[in-house]
């Protein structure tokens, strides 16, 4: 079974969504499944923020106190630590995700898309790394298995691995994705968002049928 999913590392849902997924692929151990990262960016407009941490930015972009949004991603962070993972907003560097997603294009065609999206989520929600820093990025790619010299090009050539993403996000929008992350089962279902691990299990059996 193929199960493509639109996602974005700057989105917190997603890498819970991820979460959940592997929770629900671990009750079929005997059935073969390909999983497709495909990129999608939440706001392809976003510059680096010196000195502005997530909860400022965000309450800036939705007008709100940043009391408000401390409190919003309190909730989000509740819910990551419900699957097993730990975020840490206020240490999360804001980044335009765009370098990221050519890399894991270069990451599929070594078959270690899956790899590369876990480092990056990690890297961004859990250890604070800045990915907007190119070194970061070289290091964190080479930690997945990817060979340095051929993501230096990828960070010093904005045009490299582009024409995917943009295909990527594309798609998305002829098929209707209004938000990540967004899961396709064989092209048959789609689940959206961080669904708990009953619904991809439900839906994987109605593929399967």
């Amino acid at each position: 079974m193929k199960i493509e999913i639109w996602s974005d590392i700057m989105c917190p849902f997603c890498y819970i969504g991820k979460r959940q997924l592997e929770s629900a692929l671990a009750e079929f151990p005997n059935d073969k499944f390909e999983i497709e990262w495909k990129s999608f960016q939440l706001d392809p407009t976003i510059e680096p923020q010196s000195g502005k941490d997530v909860y400022t930015f965000l309450a800036e972009r939705k007008g709100i106190s940043v009391e408000q949004s401390i409190e919003m991603h309190k909730g989000v962070t509740e819910r990551a630590k419900n699957v097993g993972l730990d975020y840490y907003f206020e240490k999360a560097i804001i980044s335009n995700s765009l370098t990221a997603h050519r890399i894991i294009h270069l990451a599929k065609t070594k078959k270690l898309g899956d790899e590369m999206e876990e480092i990056f989520f990690k890297a961004y929600f859990t250890e604070g790394k800045d990915l907007n820093d190119a070194e970061t990025l070289i290091e964190l790619a080479v930690k997945a298995g990817l060979d340095s010299n051929e993501v230096k090009e990828i960070v010093e050539n904005e045009n490299l691995y582009l024409s995917d993403v943009k295909g990527d996000i594309k798609e998305a929008q002829e098929i209707g994705v209004q938000g990540v992350p967004f899961f396709v089962f064989d092209r048959k279902y789609a689940v959206s968002g961080a669904q708990p691990v009953e619904a991809f299990v439900n839906t994987i059996r109605e593929v399967q049928k």
